[in-house]
C-alpha cells in the first residue's frame, strides 16, 4: 500500500502525526500520555469486590500498551472504561487531558469515532458482506456512497483482503474475520485503537498475521494501541510496554523486556511460566546436593541475564573468567526488545574452589548469578 493511501486515512480534524524514516523502517513519534488513568476505581452493584481499585496508568501517543491479568483481573472493565462503555465508579479517564468520564452524550458519540475497537469473537453481521460490514459505521453516520465506496476499499487494501469485498463471513478464516474487524475499527480514522483479546480465538498462524498487522498499523498510522491479552506471548511479540493486573489492581508495569527479564511479581512470574533458580530439570535435580559427596562433584552455577545493562553473552569471557572446566547444562538466551536474556546452567569443576569462591568470581559475569549447589557425576 502507498504512503498516499495510507495519509488518507489520518482525521482530517486531527493533526497528522509525522512518521519518523530511520534504517528503511517508519516508527510513530513518541510524544506526552495519549491516555492517563488517574485513582480510577469501579465497583457493580452486584459484587461487594471492586472491579478496579486506584487504578493509575499512561499510555504514550503512539505506542503498543499491554495490558494482562489473569482472569477476573479486571481487564474487560479496564477496557469498557477506556471508551466509555462503563463509567468509572472514581477517578479520571483523561484523554488528551480531557476527562472522557465527563463527558455527555453528544461527547461520547465523537469521542467513540476517536477510539476503535476490535473484539475477541469479531462481531460481524452473518447476513452482511464484507464490504457491507466495513461500510455499515458510515452509513451509520450518513456518509455519502461515493466516499463509503473509497473508504472501504482502501480498508480493505490495508488489511490484505481487497479480494474479499463481496464474501460473506461465514466464507472466511477466523484471521480473515479479523482483518475485517480491523477494518471496521479503522473507519472513523480513530486516534486509538482498544484491542480485547483480539488473538484469542485464533490459531498460532493467524495470530502472528494479525500482531503483524496491527504492528504495522501502529507504525505506518501512528495509532496508539491498547492491547488486552492473557497471553503473555502476545505481549513479548507486539508492545512497547506493559501492565500486569490481578484484582483490580496494578502489580508491575514497565517495558516488556523487563517484564521477561526480571519480573518482580509472583503474577507476573506465573503468567510467564517463569523457572526458578529450584525449578531445575528432573536428573539435574537428582543429582544436586548441598554439600559435597566427592572430589569428582561439580558446582551448580547459575548465570541469570536479565537484559539490564544490555550485556552481551560471551562463552568464552565466562569460562576464561571461571579458569576452571566448565559444562553447559541447560538454558539458553533470547532477545525481547534488543536485550539479550535468559539463563545459564554450568557445571563447574569444584577443585580448589568452594560455593562462596565461585560466586565471587562469577558475580560480574551476569546480572544475577547464584552457586546453587554440588552436582554428583553421572
Amino acid at each position: 500500500m502507498t504512503r498516499k493511501t495510507v495519509l488518507k486515512l489520518v482525521p482530517a480534524n486531527v493533526a497528522p502525526i509525522r512518521p519518523i524514516q530511520g534504517s528503511g523502517n517508519v516508527v510513530p513519534v513518541r510524544a506526552a500520555a495519549h491516555i492517563r488513568l488517574q485513582g480510577v476505581s469501579k465497583r457493580y452493584p452486584d459484587n461487594p469486590v471492586p472491579a478496579l481499585t486506584n487504578l493509575d496508568l499512561e499510555v504514550q501517543r503512539g505506542e503498543i500498551f499491554g495490558i494482562i491479568g489473569r482472569s477476573g483481573a479486571g481487564k474487560s472493565s479496564l477496557i469498557r472504561i477506556l471508551n466509555r462503555l462503563e463509567q468509572p465508579s472514581s477517578g479520571q479517564v483523561l484523554i488528551d487531558n480531557e476527562d472522557i468520564a465527563r463527558y455527555n452524550a453528544g461527547q461520547l458519540a465523537l469521542l467513540r469515532r476517536r477510539v476503535g475497537m476490535i473484539f475477541q469473537h469479531f462481531n460481524l453481521l452473518s447476513a452482511k458482506t464484507v464490504g457491507q460490514n466495513v461500510a455499515l459505521p458510515l452509513r451509520m453516520a450518513g456518509m455519502d456512497k461515493a466516499q463509503i465506496a473509497q473508504r472501504v476499499s482502501e480498508l480493505l487494501a490495508l488489511v490484505g483482503l481487497q479480494d474479499k469485498h463481496d464474501a460473506y463471513p461465514a466464507q472466511l478464516s477466523g484471521g480473515q474475520k479479523q482483518r475485517v474487524g480491523i477494518a471496521r475499527a479503522l473507519v472513523h480514522q480513530p486516534e486509538i485503537l482498544l484491542c480485547d483479546e483480539a488473538t484469542s480465538a485464533l490459531d498460532p498462524e493467524s495470530t502472528q498475521a494479525i500482531l503483524a498487522l496491527l504492528r504495522d498499523i501502529n507504525r505506518r498510522m501512528g495509532l496508539t494501541i491498547v492491547l488486552i491479552t492473557h497471553e503473555m506471548e502476545v505481549i513479548r511479540e507486539i508492545c512497547d510496554r506493559v501492565l500486569v493486573l490481578e484484582r483490580g489492581q496494578v502489580v508491575e508495569q514497565g517495558e516488556v523486556w523487563q517484564m521477561f527479564g526480571d519480573p518482580q511479581h509472583a503474577v507476573t512470574r506465573i503468567l510467564l511460566g517463569n523457572h526458578a533458580d529450584d525449578d531445575l530439570p528432573a536428573d539435574i535435580k537428582t543429582r544436586l546436593h548441598s554439600e559435597p559427596a566427592g572430589s569428582s562433584d561439580e558446582l551448580l552455577l547459575s548465570l541469570h541475564f536479565t537484559g539490564r545493562d544490555k550485556r552481551e553473552v560471551d562463552l568464552l569471557t565466562i569460562a576464561q573468567a571461571l579458569n576452571a572446566r566448565v559444562n553447559l547444562l541447560h538454558g539458553g538466551i533470547e532477545r525481547i526488545q534488543g536485550r539479550a536474556q535468559g539463563r545459564f546452567l554450568l557445571g563447574v569443576a569444584a577443585a580448589g574452589l568452594d560455593r562462596q569462591a565461585l560466586e565471587s568470581r562469577a558475580a560480574p559475569l551476569a546480572d544475577q548469578v547464584r552457586v546453587l549447589g554440588y552436582l554428583a557425576p553421572l
